[in-house]
């Protein structure tokens, strides 16, 4: 696992709980040591919630993906799985999907 994500699990698995986060999943070149640049990356993340009323997500969406920009001082992207259309790209982000959250 990415040591900066590694070492910052217990913060990470709060903000997971409060945001109501069902899993959240690390991918892109973070999973790989040999190619993140932990000085100019940003993070990527693929999120799926626990069960939220349609206007509670703008507010756990925002809300998670700011505080992942908070814990990890860098830029976050934060995905979630119905939002990816493209074949290709969700054969991209499988090959390398690594679980840093569960509920």
């Amino acid at each position: 696992m990415n040591p900066l994500v590694e070492e910052r699990l217990p913060e990470l698995s709060e903000i997971c709980v409060r945001r109501r986060v069902k899993r959240l999943e690390l991918f892109g070149s973070a999973t790989h040591s040999d190619r993140f640049d932990q000085n100019l990356r940003d993070l990527d993340f693929l999120v799926e919630y626990q069960p939220l009323e349609l206007a509670e997500y703008a507010d756990a969406y925002f809300g998670l993906l700011f505080d992942l920009e908070r814990l990890f001082e860098r830029p976050v992207d934060l995905l979630m799985p119905a939002a990816i259309r493209n074949r290709y790209f969700r054969e991209a982000i499988d090959s390398d999907r690594l679980t840093v959250y569960a509920a």
